[in-house]
This record gives structure tokens, sequence and C-alpha cells, in this order.
């Protein structure tokens, strides 16, 4: 994906965590955001990556109040081990700089929920349960992709490509990766 971009990667990771993922694919980028509500965790990423803005902060929040904005993000990377759609609509949601393309790779873990009948109690796919009912386990990347289209519309953008997977011993987590334009 980074090698495909025309313009410098500007990333913006909803959690940080341990840093793992930027040390194993980000390490060479200048410019980005990254997120994390643990004290410790913020500060190692602060020093880790020091031409980064990180915020000790809730990443929903924070995107809503326009944390972040300074940069025009081109790469959006969410990690949230578990629900990533509120993350998703308070960045398309927020006023901010649009990249004319904007990549967006998901680790998502909701299929767990989804597995064990739980998806309407799910507030972000309450939408998709009522279209197709409440077992969306074999068609979540489809629900996936919907979602996602719908959500960047809020913001100008339209789906270009998109792909994904499920991983993990039950398949209960779901990489994908999207391609938006304006």
């Amino acid at each position: 994906m980074l090698r495909q971009m025309t313009k410098p990667p500007v990333i913006l990771e909803t959690h940080g965590g341990l840093g793992r993922l930027w040390a194993a694919c980000y390490a060479g980028v200048g410019a980005g955001v990254v997120f994390e509500k643990d004290e410790g965790k913020a500060a190692y990423l602060a020093r880790q990556r020091p031409t980064w803005a990180v915020y000790e902060a809730d990443c929903i929040g924070a995107l809503v109040g326009g944390a972040g904005a300074h940069l025009e993000v081109n790469v959006l990377d969410l990690d949230p081990w578990g629900e990533p759609w509120p993350a998703i609509q308070a960045f398309f949601a927020s006023d901010r700089p649009r990249a004319a393309r904007l990549w967006v790779v998901v680790n998502d873990g909701l299929r767990e929920n989804i597995r064990a009948g739980q998806a309407w109690r799910v507030e972000s796919l309450k939408g998709m349960v009522q279209k197709y009912g409440n077992d969306l386990f074999a068609r979540y990347l489809d629900v996936c992709r919907e979602l996602l289209t719908e959500k960047a519309a809020q913001a100008g953008y339209s789906l270009d490509r998109f792909a994904g997977y499920h991983c993990g011993h039950t398949e209960v987590t779901t990489h994908y990766l999207a391609l938006l334009v304006r």
C-alpha cells in the first residue's frame, strides 16, 4: 500500500498500543498522528516517534474534537481490539482536511460478538441487523464494505478498492484494506 502512494504517507493510528505496527510498517514515515488512552504507552509512543503528534486520549472524542486536523491524513489505520466503527465514524464526521486518496486499513475484532449471536447488541451494526438479520458472521466482509462506503460518503469519499479476509484460530478477526477517493 505505502509503495503505491503518489504522495508521502501521513498516517493516523487510532490505537497506538505498544507501537509494534509502527515499528514493522511505518518507522520511516515522518508525519503522523497516534492516539493511545494508556498514559505509559502514550509516553512510549511519543519517544518512539518524535515527529508525530501523539495524543493520550480516547480517539473517538479526540477525533470529533478535531485532534490531528493539522495534517492531511492519507492513511487511516484502525486497530481497536474490537469494534472499529465508532472511530471510523468519528474520523469521517470530523472537520479536517481531506486527501484526494485515502487508504483505510483495519484490524477488526467485532466478529467475535457476531459469532456469539450478539450483533443486535452492537449499536454500529443495528442497521445491518435490520437489513440482513442477526447472523452476520458469514457476510461480515460485505457488511464492512457497506458500512465503510456509508461512513466515507459523509466526507465525500467513494470506495475505489476493497479487500479483506478473516483470520485467527476461529476466524473472529477481520482484516480489510480500502482505497477511498474524492
